[in-house]
């Protein structure tokens, strides 16, 4: 029985090279000479130091340029609050989501059950399984889910036929 998967996965080795392009990119921009501005990756999550707030919005949206030119999506970024760091400098963390939630999992559920195909949508831990008897069916659930506005990157794995 044809059945797929619906997962939230980044490419850590894109991301790593996208931060590096940024960690690059400072270092030769006029306007972050003589600047304590940083960007780390560690552990699935991205701290970005900068000397002000203007500073560190500056450095997101770079990383934001370098995540679309690597073919990474945006949205798989979650922006923690900018707080104080030492020596007067800003800092800001951002986590980088992996996995369906719970509650988009029960959503992508609910919303498969809804258009009444025949298709099957089960919630396997941080992903959901979409098992059907016809290809179309299959497809036309993959549509649903784009369509759908979920708040990190979707995409499909494992298709068996």
């Amino acid at each position: 029985m044809p059945s797929f998967d619906v997962v939230c996965e980044t490419d850590m080795q894109e991301m790593d090279n996208a931060v590096n392009q940024v960690r690059k990119e400072i270092t030769t921009r006029y306007d972050f000479k003589g600047s304590k501005a940083s960007i780390e990756l560690a552990d699935g999550v991205i701290t970005v130091i900068g000397d002000d707030d203007y500073k560190v919005n500056t450095i997101t949206e770079i990383l934001r340029s370098k995540l679309v030119r690597r073919k990474l999506d945006p949205k798989c970024l979650d922006y923690g609050n900018m707080e104080d760091a030492s020596g007067g400098t800003k800092r800001q963390l951002i986590t980088i989501r992996q996995g369906i939630s719970k509650e988009l999992a029960k959503d992508i559920v609910k919303r498969v059950k809804q258009e009444k195909l025949k298709v099957q949508a089960a919630i396997q831990g941080d992903q959901v399984r979409v098992t059907g008897k016809k290809r179309d069916d299959l497809q036309s659930v993959m549509a649903l889910i784009r369509d759908m506005d979920a708040d990190r990157p979707l995409m499909f794995t494992n298709f068996r036929d």
